[in-house]
């Protein structure tokens, strides 16, 4: 497969130069068929928008789901909701096209959530010529409306109909559903499935340049314990009373400062809390403590994430935290636990060819090329639970500004572009036989 894919950079890098490039009739009736439809777009974005769908909302996720159910049925797929009750979670909304046997396969990912909960004062959709404010305007019901936008344009120009295409929009990815093994285990199968991913997420704009994401990176909390011998502060660094909880949290985290940095990694502390009694409610968010000055603390905690580009490097940074936790300060002790995150999307040759694909659309379209993301500058998201099984890429959704928080907004301009983007890639793709490894 990824040989397959660094053979069609080649191919795609020289028959798109640009004395040679053009649209072919099809795809110019995509392009024509995404700019007539833009209030179509915008219209279906409002509606969206309007319906809260938080991640904790299941009936509001549903009702999301129900709005966007008519949307495919009118161009041929079949929907299906996928109950997640079992990890407390709205489903997931999955569409189905079956086209042409051996062509590529193609999974299209996105989500139906935000992070905006029924209690939020943010919850309508406004509008101010280009500009829409709104709550998951951008995250991600703008690239769901462009993910639409672009397979409606396919239809016109008859490239849909030979297409393999699985949408997964899952409800929950802003706080996936635990284990993930559950929650995840549908879009893990179409990925299985599919030759490649394309992650109908934000796009980046950088100086003005349209930026491709082939990598983004993982993201694992921790949460570290530290114990020790309460009693009187004048006994502190004794024999017998030894450091104290807080003194042996701080040695842990300076060390993480310390020993820990190389390329491609980050990590936060959080949230700290530490005293004579001190604890962490159910969600890990907020934190009481009580002590004194002149009381040695028994116990300190302290949460916090790290974020990194491979799987083998979340294992080695684990390695040494653990390393690092397991060297005890006199008289105390500690432990560090991982919840499950998002693993990384690494950023392979087969990502790159893919991408290249994308630039030979850019120059077909008469668009300025894009540049790589550094996926520092990224969070991580759904695509990278099949990053693993299948050739993929990002960014190919809504760009604009305070996402996840109040006055969130898109550039409603970015759609014709995008939409166009990717469904001239699309339709290229299903044209295509995707070779077994």
């Amino acid at each position: 497969m990824k040989m397959f894919w660094q053979l069609a950079a080649g191919l795609c890098m020289f028959q798109s130069s640009p004395s040679t490039a053009e649209l072919t009739p099809a795809e110019q009736t995509i392009a024509a068929t995404v700019d007539a439809e833009f209030e179509r777009s915008v219209s279906l974005l409002e509606r969206l928008v309007n319906q809260n769908s938080g991640t904790r909302n299941t009936e509001g996720n549903r009702a999301v789901m129900a709005m966007l159910r008519p949307e495919f049925e009118e161009l041929g797929f079949t929907v299906e909701i996928i109950d997640q009750s079992e990890v407390d979670r709205a489903g997931h909304f999955f569409a189905r096209h079956e086209g042409t046997s051996g062509t590529t396969r193609m999974l299209l990912i996105g989500h139906t959530d935000t992070v905006f909960e029924p209690d939020s004062p943010f919850q309508s959709f406004e509008r101010d010529g280009d500009r829409a404010i709104g709550p998951g305007v951008v995250d991600n019901k703008g690239g769901v409306a462009i993910m639409i936008a672009a397979l409606r344009a396919m239809h016109a120009a008859g490239t849909l109909e030979g297409a393999n295409i699985v949408v997964a929009l899952s409800g929950d990815e802003e706080d996936f559903g635990e284990p993930a093994e559950l929650s995840r285990r549908d879009l893990r199968q179409a990925g299985e499935w599919a030759d490649v991913a394309l992650d109908f997420e934000s796009l980046v704009i950088m100086d003005g340049q349209d930026m491709g994401t082939i990598a983004r990176r993982s993201s694992n909390a921790w949460q570290v314990t530290a114990t020790g011998n309460d009693g009187h502060s004048s006994r502190i660094f004794s024999e017998t009373a030894g450091d104290g909880a807080i003194y042996e949290l701080v040695r842990i985290i300076s060390r993480f400062r310390q020993e820990l940095p190389e390329p491609n990694l980050t990590f936060n502390v959080g949230l700290i809390t530490g005293g004579a009694t001190a604890e962490l409610d159910a969600q890990g968010v907020r934190a009481t403590a009580t002590g004194k000055t002149n009381i040695i603390p028994p116990i300190a905690i302290a949460r916090g994430d790290f974020r990194t580009l491979s799987a083998e490097q979340t294992q080695r940074v684990r390695e040494r935290m653990e390393a690092i936790v397991a060297d005890h300060a006199p008289v105390t002790d500690a432990t560090i636990t991982f919840d499950e995150g998002y693993p990384s999307m690494a950023p392979t040759d087969g990502n790159r060819a893919l991408f290249e694909r994308m630039q030979a659309v850019n120059t077909d379209l008469g668009l300025a090329p894009m540049g790589l993301l550094d996926p520092a500058l990224r969070g991580a998201a759904d695509i990278s639970f099949v990053a693993d099984l299948t050739d993929g890429i990002a960014g190919l959704g809504a760009n604009g500004s305070r996402t996840h928080a109040p006055g969130e907004t898109m550039d409603l301009s970015v759609i014709p572009r995008q939409a166009s983007r990717a469904a001239i890639l699309m339709s290229r793709l299903s044209a295509e036989s995707y070779p077994e490894d």
